[in-house]
């Protein structure tokens, strides 16, 4: 794992602002812990009179059980609904609705999963039902309550996103406008609502038709992590399959809700124009009486070792593509590091090596590139991705790469090769210090997954322990033909 790339322009546009904050990140970021568990970082930043807060919690897709798949991404699109003091007209009113919603909800489920045995009459009976409900519903419903109150209060960058490994929601607004911040986030951990659950799950299964279903690029990604990952739930789609989705019910996202989104298992990082001490305050004052919860362990499934080349293909109307996935260790390991610099070394820019290969120098491909993923909590892929450009097909380039893996088992990297990464790291380093935004994201990326927020600051010095041998050691052990899986669409 390391930090997302940027390019040399843009870090130069940044230096002189950062040269100009004083110390290093090291000395400005605070940490707090309340009493509850949840933890704080803040780092004071004076060049405007704005603050971003980002709140990460340590629950992503790959905590799911198999039940519950596609869970903690319609969370995300509940958790804006309200609470019971937001996004309602009458909540005292309103609950019996839901819970009147809720029992015909899963009264159709349960009869629809019948398939051909299930009563007909029975099905539309309680679909008729439900639609009733939900319209009465809908009469307590203030719409978009939350977006309205930041967006009148000069809030900006509003939003949230699921991921594997973890759920973030992030805010930019005025200094000023902090405490109404911690009023809303602090009333939405505490009492979130989840209404128009089931009309909002429609929403989640053609977002998934849409994204997934009817885009062979993704289709293909998607089809090839559950073919990589026989055991361990990184396999599993973020959004869910379509048949999880519409057995998911708003019972079972509750009970994950409290399972996972407790205090202690947040991370809130708030940068900008600030005063610490007064900040920590106030934030203890508004979270401070959350009650901790009793955290799930992390995920103890462990992907057997691979025997063999695993081969996916899609035939769709769309141009090739070429994915190739080698199974590979995630932090703490010292590999991690190495793969970072393998990464920079394949992939990284123009003068990368596949770059000058396959684009410059022999014109196969239009675009190349590699990353980690699908996530950094547990041991993930290294990915290498290329689009072949007409008439070379995808066997050309999958040849082409192998023979790039091959040069690095057998040629250390020169000194000048390694430098140049340090270089490029040393840029990010200042990105990373760019915005308000960008840097809470980082600082609770990595305090999430990493463990440390550190991670910023330590990571350039792990990779310059980095040897040519260490990097000819890791390719050979792991860039091998048993370990890989390789997905590529055929043009129909």
């Amino acid at each position: 794992m390391r930090a997302i790339r940027t390019t040399f322009v843009a870090v130069l546009l940044l230096i002189s602002a950062v040269s100009a904050s004083g110390a290093g990140l090291e000395e400005k970021v605070r940490e707090h812990t309340m009493k509850n568990g949840m933890k704080l970082l803040l780092v004071e930043r004076h060049t405007s009179p704005t603050v971003s807060a980002w709140i990460r919690f340590r629950v992503g897709s790959v905590d799911e059980r198999s039940h519950e798949r596609g869970i903690a991404h319609l969370l995300e699109h509940m958790l804006f609904k309200g609470t019971k003091t937001l996004g309602t007209t009458d909540y005292k009113a309103e609950k019996p609705v839901l819970d009147k919603i809720e029992e015909t909800a899963q009264a159709l489920m349960a009869e629809k999963r019948k398939r051909d045995k299930g009563d007909a009459a029975k099905i539309e009976e309680l679909k008729k039902k439900l639609a009733e409900l939900e319209a009465e519903a809908e009469k307590f419903v203030i719409k978009d309550e939350f977006f309205e109150l930041y967006a009148r209060n000069g809030g900006s960058s509003y939003n949230a996103f699921t991921a594997k490994d973890g759920t973030t929601y992030l805010i930019s607004l005025p200094q000023n406008k902090l405490e109404l911040w911690a009023t809303i986030e602090s009333d939405r951990m505490r009492s979130p609502v989840l209404r128009e659950f089931y009309t909002e799950r429609d929403v989640v299964m053609e977002e998934r038709r849409r994204t997934y279903d009817t885009e062979p690029d993704n289709k293909l990604w998607e089809t090839m992590l559950a073919v990589s990952f026989n055991v361990h739930p990184y396999g599993q789609p973020t959004i869910g399959w379509q048949s999880d989705i519409q057995n998911l019910t708003r019972t079972k996202a509750e009970e994950f809700y409290h399972r996972y989104y407790a205090p202690n298992n947040a991370i809130i990082a708030i940068v900008g124009d600030i005063d610490t001490d007064r900040t920590i305050a106030m934030v203890e004052r508004y979270f401070g009486n959350i009650p901790a919860a009793v955290l799930v362990p992390p995920v103890a499934d462990d992907e057997p070792q691979q025997q063999g080349e695993r081969r996916v293909e899609l035939v769709a109307d769309a141009r090739p593509e070429l994915l190739i996935g080698f199974h590979k260790p995630t932090l703490p390991s010292e590999a991690d590091y190495v793969f970072d610099v393998i990464d920079m070394l394949l992939a990284d820019g123009r003068t990368s090596r596949l770059y000058k290969k396959l684009v410059v120098e022999k014109q196969l491909v239009t675009d190349v590139s590699t990353f980690a993923g699908p996530g950094s909590r547990y041991p993930n892929l290294f990915v290498l991705t290329a689009t072949p450009r007409a008439p070379h097909t995808v066997a050309e380039v999958e040849a082409e790469i192998y023979a790039e893996l091959e040069r690095l088992k057998a040629e250390p990297p020169s000194e000048r090769e390694l430098q140049q990464i340090l270089n490029k790291l040393e840029y990010e380093e200042v990105r990373q210090m760019g915005s308000n935004g960008g840097l809470a994201r980082n600082l609770t990326e990595y305090e999430a997954v990493a463990g440390t927020w550190r991670y910023l600051v330590e990571h350039r010095q792990k990779v310059a322990k980095v040897t040519p041998q260490d990097v000819m050691r890791v390719a050979k052990t792991y860039f091998t033909r048993e370990n890989r899986t390789v997905g590529f669409i055929t043009q129909k």
